[in-house]
């Protein structure tokens, strides 16, 4: 049986050797400009993420829903920490702030024209992340709580999600809002708003886990 395995290896190495690989005949066009020419922006990225391969985007969302709830789930038994160091020096606390007020207004930027520009979404949400994340080394946690669950920023990354996957599954259907001008800040149909959906949704999920780590792991 050893030599029925060899020989057919010898046969298919032949084979790749002496037969041409077949090859496809069509014209000559550009695969960047036929994304772009279909999703109606610029960033042919954010055209294959929210357009070509949307269903795939659904799950990576879902995904992270349920990577927070993990987190949740995965520290609920253990104790909380009975005391948060955070930074205290003064140009710790400025260079933080001014830090975090940077990846701010990046996110905004990203998550409004990530569609015309590089950036997008996930980009905006990790940028929101991060200047979440430099607040909480420079802030009370019992503050950085009290505004989480004042500004219910549980329930505004659930209805992020809900919203998106609605918008998703009907873009899916083939329903579709009109693209607009391409360049222009209100074009791509849904993919703005798409954008703008998953940043609020991983900004807010990261927030969330931000907290859970702090209240039982300190600051990391």
């Amino acid at each position: 049986m050893k030599w029925v395995y060899i020989v057919a290896g010898i046969a298919l190495f032949i084979k790749m050797l002496i037969m041409p690989n077949p090859t496809a005949e069509w014209e000559e066009f550009s695969i960047v400009g036929s994304i772009v020419e279909d999703a109606g922006v610029p960033n042919a990225v954010s055209g294959i993420i929210f357009r070509n391969r949307l269903y795939d985007t659904i799950f990576e969302v879902v995904v992270f829903s349920i990577a927070v709830l993990g987190v949740g789930f995965l520290l609920s038994n253990e104790q909380p920490t009975t005391m948060v160091y955070q930074f205290s020096d003064e140009p710790s606390m400025v260079l933080a702030r001014l830090g975090a007020t940077i990846a701010a207004l990046v996110s905004i930027e990203l998550a409004i024209r990530g569609h015309l520009s590089p950036g997008g979404g996930f980009a905006a949400g990790v940028a929101g992340g991060t200047a979440i994340g430099l607040i909480a080394i420079t802030s009370s946690s019992v503050w950085m709580e009290q505004t989480y669950k004042k500004w219910h920023a549980a329930t505004w990354e659930k209805v992020s999600v809900l919203i998106f996957i609605l918008l998703a599954v009907i873009t899916l259907m083939g329903i579709e809002l009109p693209l607009g001008q391409l360049g222009a800040l209100f074009s791509g149909g849904a993919i703005p708003l798409l954008n703008i959906l998953v940043g609020i949704k991983v900004a807010l999920g990261s927030w969330a886990v931000i907290l859970l780590f702090i209240r039982y792991r300190g600051l990391l």
